[in-house]
């Protein structure tokens, strides 16, 4: 089967391929012979009904610093596509939802994966409250009085923003710290929206587990191991990716939210959880796959183009 695939992501000059998830999503459509049309969210345009898109033909190399040759510059109606695979990285602004808007437009005629509309509903930090059973306490508020008295029933927290993404804006404040006032200050400055503080979970330093699902099903994971002295994981800061095995506890979330994920239309979602608790669940633009690969784990670009092909 050949598929007319669009891909929307950020500039492909500036990824880094080795630890890509889109691009291993490419080299994987590359490899079965599917077309690829490479656009940028700005480069979306709807007019009379009809979405298009000012992009052009990829071709990619899993070459460091030659992973790429982009051709034929044209506009297309993405109508005519097959898939297009909505990969481009946070922040989950208005800029990112309207996109969604926009693509309602062509799914599921066109299927985007994973499904707009349900990405649009199921932001990262907010679609996991509905498993409270597999989280630790958590708190969702702009409520200073709220914070105040979080704070005091745990001593040990963490305050970020309920929109970020790549563990920009996460702080620790442990027992004794003085900082919380002048942070919640700093935060009602910077966002509109409410904040998400929560239990500090001490097994992160053993590490934040990203496991893996397609279409309801766990099918890899890696660990992410915080550097010494940052309370963060995640390898934009310095993480370091090990390789790691499902435990009981992992497939017992994944089992109970996985047909909720599969009804939805989310197709390629990463969740964390660190000890036995779930933290988030990434359905923007997941990321690990290489890493779980390289680990010697599943290939997920594979599992993911034959759940896609299966649904064409």
């Amino acid at each position: 089967m050949s598929l007319k695939i669009a891909v929307q992501m950020d500039p492909i000059e500036s990824i880094t391929i080795r630890g890509d998830s889109t691009f291993a999503l490419l080299l994987e459509a590359q490899r079965r012979g599917h077309e690829i049309f490479y656009y940028l969210p700005k480069h979306l345009s709807l007019r009379d009904g009809k979405l298009q898109a000012s992009g052009q033909s990829l071709v990619v190399r899993d070459e460091e610093g030659n992973h790429f040759t982009a051709s034929d510059q044209r506009t297309e109606d993405l109508s005519r596509w097959d898939v297009v695979l909505l990969r481009q990285d946070p922040p989950f602004d208005m800029s990112y939802i309207t996109t969604t808007h926009l693509l309602e437009a062509i799914h599921p005629r066109t299927l985007v994966v994973n499904d707009p509309v349900e990405v649009r509903n199921a932001p990262e930090k907010i679609f996991v409250t509905r498993f409270p059973q597999f989280m630790p306490p958590t708190l969702i508020t702009r409520d200073r009085n709220a914070i105040r008295a979080f704070k005091d029933e745990f001593g040990d927290i963490i305050l970020k923003p309920l929109f970020g993404n790549g563990g920009a804006g996460v702080f620790r404040l442990s027992h004794g710290d003085e900082n919380l006032a002048s942070l919640v200050e700093l935060f009602e400055q910077s966002f509109r929206e409410p904040f998400i503080v929560q239990k500090y979970l001490p097994e992160v330093r053993k590490g934040d587990k990203r496991i893996i699902l397609v279409d309801g099903k766990a099918v890899g994971a890696i660990n992410r191991v915080p550097a010494l002295g940052e309370a963060r994981s995640n390898m934009h800061v310095g993480g370091r990716a090990e390789p790691s095995e499902l435990t009981k506890r992992d497939l017992e979330i994944c089992e109970a939210i996985g047909p909720e994920l599969k009804a939805r239309g989310l197709l390629f979602v990463g969740i964390d959880v660190i000890g036995d608790w779930l933290t988030e669940i990434n359905v923007t633009s997941p990321t690990g796959i290489r890493e779980v690969k390289r680990f010697g784990g599943a290939d997920i670009a594979s599992l993911i183009w034959d759940a896609i092909e299966a649904k064409r």
